[in-house]
């Protein structure tokens, strides 16, 4: 019998209730698992302003302001918030240039525990921070558990049914506005930046719930031991792989008659060739990350309105929140509309990147509020780049591959956003020379 058709009788039952009740676990746990992996990297984020001035009047070594005439219009950093920035995402860079070669050999269960660990650990160095240095430290720790954690929760959503991508896409853009929001809203009130941060360890705990208490496994998922091990001699290997998508009607159509496939784990060879074929997803997603966190990094910090009633620094909180609202409302868009072509949201991102650039450079914004409604936009263009890529890559890459092009391909958006830090630091330092 075919095993295929055996996995499904066993977990696709949608007029079942139990069945029901197991996919909406699943979606939720996902949701949960995408809000609590991404958090301590938003947070971070949205302090960076704080973390960088509030070490200024601690930290002698750092360079030396431009003169106060000079900045005026600007009112800069010493360091770019691009800092924060690079030690925000090259962790995570590193992790998933390298990851996808090996991590099957870690079991989930040992990867969450480590991003848990390491989430704790940034929000209680940025907490209790005494250098700029230290900061940084504690935001690498928080690169760390997301980068790690997206890697691997993308490729678990192979084991479950496809709805789960979209739960796990909402529930990173809901990381944006709950972190973004929590931060701002906490900070406004008279919190002071280290409170608010320990008032965050409460995520990390959240992480362990949804992952161990929420999700519902296959009985055969390889918790605490690597994959590689889970293939026993005479074992069809994609017994364990069918479970994305299996109920999916509109694909089933599309399949037909499959023919028989290979079996087995990839050799290098093929994840060179998975990792080839997927450049039409990667290229354009790392341009609309790249241009938006250009934006995000490089000018929303210098674009400062003096005479308005939000401070500069609530200022640069709340283009971050509406950032963050724009992403999460485009990451929650699959289950209404899906877009194919990515390259569309990328070019729209760069007109944006440019336009920013402009109303800085000639200030002719009269007010936050048409800024706002651009990082706003901004943000949908961002969010529905990431869902709809990973959708189109889970429904169009074959079962034995799915597992590590979906990790695989997260390298996208951090390269987009690595480049994007270093072009901000020259960017940062022409507007504050003028």
């Amino acid at each position: 019998m075919d095993q295929r058709v055996v996995v499904n009788t066993e977990r696709d039952m949608p007029y079942d209730s139990e069945g029901r009740i197991s996919r909406w676990r699943n979606w939720s746990g996902f949701w949960l698992l995408g809000l609590c992996n991404n958090f301590a990297y938003v947070v971070m984020l949205s302090a960076a302003h704080d973390i960088l001035k509030q070490q200024e009047s601690h930290n002698s070594t750092l360079p030396t302001p431009a003169p106060v005439g000079n900045t005026s219009h600007y009112d800069c950093n010493p360091v770019s918030t691009a800092a924060v920035l690079l030690a925000d995402i090259l962790p995570t860079l590193l992790i998933k240039f390298s990851a996808p070669f090996f991590i099957h050999k870690l079991p989930y269960g040992f990867r969450v525990l480590v991003c848990v660990a390491a989430a704790v650990i940034s929000f209680l160095m940025a907490s209790f921070s005494s250098t700029v240095w230290m900061s940084i430290l504690g935001v690498i720790f928080a690169s760390v558990s997301s980068g790690l954690g997206e890697l691997s929760f993308l490729s678990l959503t192979v084991y479950f049914n496809r709805d789960v991508v979209g739960g796990w896409g909402s529930g990173t853009g809901g990381a944006g506005v709950a972190g973004a929001l929590l931060y701002s809203g906490l900070t406004q009130a008279g919190l002071s930046p280290r409170t608010t941060l320990l008032i965050m360890l409460v995520i990390p705990i959240a992480m362990v719930i949804s992952y161990f208490f929420l999700l519902d496994f296959p009985p055969s998922f390889p918790q605490w031991r690597c994959i590689e091990a889970e293939t026993l001699p005479g074992e069809d290997s994609n017994n364990r792989q069918p479970l994305l998508g299996d109920s999916d009607e509109e694909e089933e159509q599309e399949k037909g008659d499959e023919e028989p496939k290979a079996t087995g784990p990839l050799s290098f060879i093929e994840k060179l060739l998975v990792i080839r074929s997927l450049l039409r997803f990667v290229v354009p997603l790392g341009v609309v990350y790249f241009a938006e966190y250009f934006i995000n990094q490089g000018l929303l910090e210098l674009l400062f309105f003096p005479t308005f009633s939000l401070s500069h620094a609530e200022q640069y909180r709340w283009y971050q929140t509406l950032y963050q609202v724009g992403v999460f409302v485009s990451r929650s868009s699959l289950c209404c509309f899906k877009i194919r072509c990515i390259w569309v949201l990328s070019m729209l991102q760069c007109v944006n990147a440019v336009l920013l650039s402009l109303a800085v450079y000639f200030q002719f914004l009269p007010s936050p509020i048409p800024a706002f409604a651009l990082v706003l936009y901004e943000g949908l263009l961002g969010g529905a780049g990431y869902v709809n890529t990973f959708y189109f890559i889970s429904k169009e890459t074959g079962d034995r591959q799915r597992e590590f092009a979906m990790a695989a391909a997260s390298v996208g958006d951090s390269l987009g956003i690595a480049l994007s830090g270093i072009a901000a630091f020259p960017v940062h330092r022409y507007f504050c020379s003028l």
